[in-house]
């Protein structure tokens, strides 16, 4: 019966499928990307939702007191949460900034839009779901965080472009100049994450007869780590309970040097816990905004992380790898207009490419062929509706980082890794290792599940649905 349940969600998405694999090669799909005709209504009926996507960096999924982090408390991501559907299966398709940025923009994976690690750049060819719903008469706003190599590009079906490209376009937390609609101006705020809010509430409080699509990109919590003044040493006192793999010195191995991170792991630790809270509170001040201003129920708010992050499990810091802590993101929906059931988990397995498709179907909008992502309009509404029942993940070559090329399939009970060079596959049970630290390639267990999982990897690779 549990099969079933997923049988009927991927129809659509296997034709979807179909249809690019017919169109061949990647620039045949874009060329054949057709915008939809404009929609007057959303998926409910009503008139079109206003739209606010909040993107963080690097916020593994388990990093929220509503899914019980021992000590991290996020009032705000909880209250959306409890407003709204979080997604607890929620994974990247591939675990690195740029790449899952363009997929969250395109719903395509990274070997369709083309941006497959840090240093591959932005084709402008791509179509994001901004620029679709300018054609649907939509008000755009792209606010922060951009980082895909080579130049700022021009987006398409964007109003306002608010971004930085200090630091490699990571951007500063103190004093960083931004890049307003291609001008430079200084911050006006000292602190970052406070600076891309004001920002961001300044366009939402807008007098329009449109409604709007806001894209809130923080640069937070990436790496330096650094809170604001005023939550400085907020976690001093609690005590870093370190994952038992972790060696002492794993900031000085495996080339963590290129992190830029120096000094004891449980110092950067706190920092990062110390930035979230800042992060949290400033979606506070957005949601409250929303509230004054009469538009939270009819307005769509989502909050994400690009990718994960290792702090010593498996001996690791940063991301890149299959493991769980790197490809499983935050991801809570809240739409009080659609939601009739507020508050709830929903278990079933997601990606980043889903984003795109949701938006564009809650507003009333066809969903392009070329979108490689399926709409999660069915889970939003229903607590029966399937979900996939395996995901991909691809990691591509990402020079200087040592880490091999890989890909992986995970279902809900267990996950296959293949590696291009340098290390041989992985194979662990999700459910009884969710650390993943029995490898049971080579075991009557493992031996048992592999043909299935490999069968589903070539499948899923080929760009077909399993």
């Amino acid at each position: 019966m549990a099969d079933r349940r997923f049988e009927g969600l991927f129809e659509r998405s296997m034709k979807r499928r179909e249809a690019l694999a017919t169109l061949g090669a990647v620039s045949a799909a874009l060329a054949g990307f057709e915008l939809p005709k404009p929609a007057a209504a959303s998926v409910n009926g009503s008139k079109r939702p206003n739209i606010i996507f909040i993107l963080s960096d690097d916020h593994r999924w388990d990093h929220m007191s509503a899914v019980g982090h021992p000590f991290v408390t996020t009032p705000s991501m909880d209250r959306l949460a409890n407003e709204g559907v979080l997604f607890e299966n929620a994974f990247v398709t591939t675990s690195l900034c740029s790449p899952s940025r363009a997929s969250f923009l395109t719903g395509m994976f990274a070997r369709t839009h083309g941006v497959k690690n840090n240093l591959t750049p932005w084709q402008n060819k791509n179509i994001t779901f901004l620029e679709i719903l300018k054609k649907n008469g939509y008000d755009t706003a792209f606010i922060g965080k951009w980082h895909m190599p080579g130049a700022i590009p021009r987006l398409r079906g964007v109003d306002e472009f608010v971004t930085f490209t200090v630091q490699g376009g990571q951007g500063r937390y103190y004093n960083c100049p931004l890049i307003v609609n291609g001008v430079q101006t200084p911050s006006g705020k000292e602190y970052i994450t406070e600076e891309l809010t004001d920002r961001s509430i300044a366009f939402v409080e807008k007098k329009r007869d449109n409604p709007f699509c806001l894209y809130l990109s923080h640069k937070a919590v990436h790496h330096q780590f650094l809170p604001p003044r005023d939550l400085r040493h907020l976690y001093d006192e609690v005590n870093i309970s370190l994952p038992r793999e972790m060696d002492p010195y794993v900031l000085f191995a495996d080339g963590n040097l290129l992190y830029g991170l120096l000094g004891p792991v449980a110092f950067h630790y706190r920092n990062y816990c110390e930035a979230l809270v800042a992060m949290d509170r400033e979606i506070g001040r957005l949601l409250n905004r929303l509230d004054e201003l009469g538009l939270a129920r009819n307005t769509i708010v989502i909050y994400a992380g690009d990718n994960g992050y290792f702090w010593g499990e498996h001996n690791l810091v940063d991301k890149r790898y299959a493991y769980e802590e790197a490809i499983r993101i935050p991801y809570i929906v809240r739409y009080p207009d659609l939601i009739k059931n507020p508050g709830r988990v929903a278990v079933q397995m997601i990606q980043n490419i889903d984003l795109a498709p949701t938006l564009l179907d809650i507003a009333g909008i066809d969903i392009p062929l070329a979108m490689e992502g399926v709409s999660l309009v069915p889970i939003l509404k229903s607590t029966e509706a399937a979900g996939r029942k395996a995901i991909l993940y691809e990691y591509f070559r990402d020079y200087p980082y040592r880490v091999p090329p890989h890909c992986a399939v995970r279902t809900h009970t267990h996950k296959y890794i293949e590696f291009e060079i340098g290390r041989q596959p992985e194979l662990y049970d999700i459910l009884s290792d969710p650390g993943e630290r029995k490898n049971l390639m080579g075991t009557p267990e493992g031996e048992k599940v592999l043909p299935e999982l490999k069968g589903m990897l070539e499948t899923l690779k080929s760009g077909g649905s399993v």
